[in-house]
């Protein structure tokens, strides 16, 4: 199996400098703030209007507040930042979650939401300090945590996370469903990397367990992040010699499927199966292997769960 091109994930693109620089010069945030662009972050979702984000101008919300507003980077000499409310809403916005509207989003706004979102569920997850439990104040504009009692410093967490489209020796793919999901909904297999272990070996283990076969010819086609909440996603191919002992694990897969183009081109048309949403890593990998015809061959069933 021929190594791939790295696949053009939706959430991997990044178009605004994260100046880390700058997040201890606080002359220059609380200077730069009232001319800022700043995304509205609530409950998982953002602010947005007409199915994109909603910009405020830092002016607009009043003084910089370095526990909740976090800065993101520049872009153009323009400063960005995301405010991380606990609850509320502001008239004539609609909340939304990047699930709803990533797949809309240019460029700069996908590199801006995946950091803003990221950094938000970090820092609502851990007030407290893993050492003592004393709390934990927001420093660094958002890149840090600093404990009050020892001054110990925390960082934002990155989960790493294994996705594999496995394939035989015939080019089929092999798609798992699980418990969890609705009926005819199919993804490639994935689970998180252990410690002490290689991305390597984890794939192994995952589509052993997950499908019950053994994979070789491993080639590596990118890497997203995924903040729902905090992994990285590595995604990879690989090719099984014993495609007739493929099995569902029963536990956390509950079926498996083959599927030639031919076949999953059938399975869109008459509705007996639902991929991923268009902005995961699973729906990229699965259109790469599929070619000519995906963009509008397999469009119309999709979910999230």
């Amino acid at each position: 199996m021929a190594p791939n091109k790295p696949l053009r994930l939706p959430l991997a693109v990044a178009e605004v400098d994260r100046a880390a620089h700058l997040r201890s010069d606080e002359s220059y945030l609380t200077s730069s703030w009232p001319t800022a662009q700043v995304l509205i972050f609530t409950d998982e979702k953002f602010a947005t209007k007409d199915d994109q984000l909603f910009y405020e101008s830092g002016a607009s919300l009043g003084q910089y507040q370095d526990q909740n507003d976090y800065f993101l980077g520049t872009k153009d000499s323009k400063a960005y930042f995301v405010r991380d409310l606990q609850s509320g809403e502001i008239a004539g916005l609609d909340f939304k979650t990047l699930r709803q509207i990533g797949a809309s989003l240019s460029p700069t706004d996908i590199g801006l939401a995946v950091h803003a979102q990221a950094l938000a569920n970090w820092h609502t997850k851990h007030p407290r300090c893993s050492q003592c439990g004393s709390p934990t104040k927001v420093a660094l504009a958002g890149a840090v945590r600093r404990c009050e009692a020892d001054q110990s410093e925390h960082y934002p967490r990155t989960d790493g996370a294994i996705i594999v489209l496995v394939k035989d020796n015939q080019n089929r793919i092999l798609l798992g469903r699980q418990k969890v999901w609705p009926q005819n909904r199919f993804s490639t297999f994935a689970g998180f990397v252990e410690p002490g272990e290689s991305f390597e070996n984890c794939l192994r283990r995952e589509v052993m367990e997950e499908a019950g076969v053994d994979i070789s010819e491993i080639n590596y086609l990118g890497s997203q992040p995924w903040p729902f909440p905090a992994s990285l996603m590595i995604a990879f191919e690989a090719l099984t010699s014993t495609p007739e002992k493929a099995r569902p694990d029963g536990e956390e897969i509950e079926e498996i499927r083959w599927f030639t183009r031919a076949q999953m081109k059938s399975a869109i048309e008459d509705k007996s199966l639902i991929l991923p949403l268009e902005i995961s890593v699973a729906r990229q990998m699965i259109k790469a292997w599929y070619g000519e015809g995906a963009d509008t061959e397999l469009v119309g069933n999709e979910s999230w769960r």
